[in-house]
């Protein structure tokens, strides 16, 4: 466990930038991690990374957290050759960490021993994301060169998605795109919303089934966004009223989200135009979906 002590030369300076300098083998990523995890005190007091340094503080930092590897967890897979994997994603389960300390099992590090060295970082392989409660299809390249050729393909909008939801309500329209901006929330900055000074974004649904519990309908949709915002399935549902079900952040919370990508039509670095298939998780027809 390394220690510092501050001397009169590091008398209000802040702790993070102190650190960056005394231990230069950590990225500040790293470091910012172990912040964050409560490793880093001064007599027996956790500090945060603002905190200013007086002289003779005794800083003891535990690294201990960096070294921790998850646990690899198995995941459905759908398609590998040479260049890429598809996989099924369970709901639940993490596409990657957000940060340098790692210590749930997530896509990314799981299937990490198929992905190239040169793919370094807690992303390595991934070319796109799932949220965490969304089930579905997953891509990732195994090697640089597949990154950097599917990477283009989503960035010129040439892979084709659709996803199956089941939403609050019936919409007024049994067909439709929703074309409306997409922000960042300033309140809430890790969730977004409907904005005119927001992102272009587009979805476009129909209506596959109704579905009536009681006094109550709701739909299930097939849709297919053009652009990749972050939540924008679950923020257009919300815009027009029909959030999602099981949405804890856009709609109401429930034992599922019931999201899920369902197909995939991407061309591989080997020039194949292919186009994948999920099957809906159970609990989709346990809501009362009816199987077609």
């Amino acid at each position: 466990m390394p220690s510092f002590k501050a001397d009169h030369t590091d008398n209000g300076k802040r702790v993070d930038l102190y650190l960056s300098k005394k231990m230069p083998g950590f990225s500040r990523s790293s470091l910012k991690g172990l912040f964050l995890a409560k490793q880093v005190t001064i007599a027996g007091e956790v500090i945060k990374p603002s905190y200013k340094l007086k002289t003779d503080d005794n800083l003891r930092v535990s690294t201990r957290l960096l070294n921790v590897k998850p646990k690899v967890i198995k995941l459905p897979l759908v398609y590998e050759d040479g260049d890429v994997l598809v996989i099924n994603k369970p709901s639940g389960v993490l596409t990657h960490s957000k940060g340098a300390i790692n210590l749930e099992a997530t896509v990314a590090s799981s299937l990490r021993s198929k992905v190239d060295p040169e793919l370094s970082g807690n992303r390595a392989g991934i070319v796109h994301r799932l949220d965490r409660a969304t089930s579905g299809l997953l891509l990732l390249a195994k090697n640089k060169s597949s990154h950097e050729f599917l990477q283009r393909q989503f960035a010129n909008r040439k892979v084709k998605k659709q996803y199956l939801a089941v939403a609050e309500g019936v919409p007024s329209l049994s067909e439709a795109s929703i074309d409306v901006p997409i922000a960042r929330n300033p309140n809430k900055p890790q969730t977004f919303m409907a904005s005119a000074a927001g992102k272009n974004a587009v979805t476009n649904y129909q209506l596959k089934q109704t579905i009536t519990q009681g006094d109550t309908t709701y739909s299930l949709l097939a849709l297919q966004p053009e652009t990749g915002r972050t939540h924008q399935i679950r923020v257009h549902l919300k815009y027009i009223n029909h959030p999602v079900v099981g949405d804890r952040i856009y709609g109401h919370e429930g034992d599922h989200m019931l999201l899920h990508a369902s197909q995939l039509s991407v061309t591989t670095p080997s020039k194949k135009t292919m186009t994948f298939t999920a099957p809906l998780p159970d609990y989709f027809y346990s809501f009362g979906v009816k199987k077609t």
